[in-house]
Order: structure tokens, then sequence, then C-alpha cells
């Protein structure tokens, strides 16, 4: 039980990160390749502690959110005021958050500085982790060896990652920045 515990706070903590964090993904595959924990116990506790991380990572984003100058504000209100005003927008949202292979760190940290109802996007997050994380889990089981140390060094050292983790931040800057309101046509609206 102290295992699955401990499993659970490494997953938590890591999706608790804002950003440069290693995938969740490699501590299933570390946990399956090298423990006897069941799969079936494993890939819904990661689901959830993933989950619920970047909830609170998302809820605090909301909070910072609410530092920035009015015309920020006003303009990530608006642009989060659209995407809720539209089904398809939300659609299409709840489907990005379930399968994006995108960091989702800073997918929940857009979506609470817009102040997106954020309960529906974390059960499809945690769906689509409950789906990409058995796929994970299952794969690992056929491999031969790896280590802690080397997943966690090629997630924060390799170029692709970086590079990622560098746009998909340039890219929440870049979300805060724009004048949504003027864009979207939302002022007098």
């Amino acid at each position: 039980m102290t295992d699955y515990l401990i499993f659970f706070a490494i997953v938590l903590g890591i999706n608790l990160l804002p950003a440069f964090g290693p995938p969740t993904w490699s501590v299933i595959v570390l946990y399956a390749l090298n423990s006897h924990h069941s799969l079936f116990v494993l890939i819904p506790l990661a689901a959830s502690a993933a989950a619920l991380g970047r909830l609170l990572l998302a809820y605090a984003f909301r909070h910072l959110g609410n530092r920035l100058s009015k015309q920020r504000r006003a303009s990530l209100d608006a642009v989060g005021g659209a995407i809720e005003r539209h089904r398809h927008g939300t659609i299409l949202g709840l489907a990005f958050f379930a399968v994006s292979p995108l960091p989702s760190a800073q997918l929940f940290e857009a979506a609470g500085l817009m102040k997106i109802r954020l309960l529906p996007f974390t059960l499809a997050f945690f769906v689509g982790r409950i789906a990409s994380y058995s796929i994970y889990g299952a794969t690992a089981r056929g491999l031969k060896q790896t280590s802690l140390a080397d997943s966690f060094r090629d997630a924060l050292t390799s170029p692709v990652g970086i590079a990622i983790q560098l746009a998909a931040i340039a890219l929440l800057v870049i979300l805060a920045r724009v004048d949504w309101a003027s864009r979207l046509n939302l002022k007098n609206d």
C-alpha cells in the first residue's frame, strides 16, 4: 500500500510542475518494468494523480491570472468566454485535452488563465490518460531494461523535449499578450 501512495505522490508532484517535468508515462513505464505492481491499480492511480495535479496547477494559474493587468485579464476573459459560448469550441477543446501530445501543463495553465470551466477538461484529460497510460504500461511489460535516471535525464535534456517545452511556454505568453477581445470582436458583447 505504501508503494502505491509513493507512486501517487510522485505522479502528483510531477503534474504540479508548470514546465520541464518528466512525462508521467515514464514513471509508469519504470514501475511496470521494475516492480511487481498491478497495472490495473497503477494506471487509474496515475491518471487520478495526473488529473488532480493539473487541476491544481490550473487553479494556481487562475489565481495568478488575477494579478495581470486589467487589459490582459479582459482579453483572456474574452477568449475564455468565446470558447465556452461556442459549443463546437468546447467540444474541440475537450477532445484536444483528452488526446493532445503537447505538454499538458501549458494547456491547463492556459485554461486556468482563461477561467474556463476546469472540471470538464480535467475529466477529458483523465479519460485520455487512462487510455494512453494503459498503452504505455502494457508496452513496458515487454521491454527489457531502463533506469530512472536515464528516463528523467532524457526527458529533461532532450533537444526536442526542451524545444517543445519552450514553444509551449512561448505560446502561453503569446496567449496572454494577445488582445482577444478586439480580435474576436467581443468588446461590445
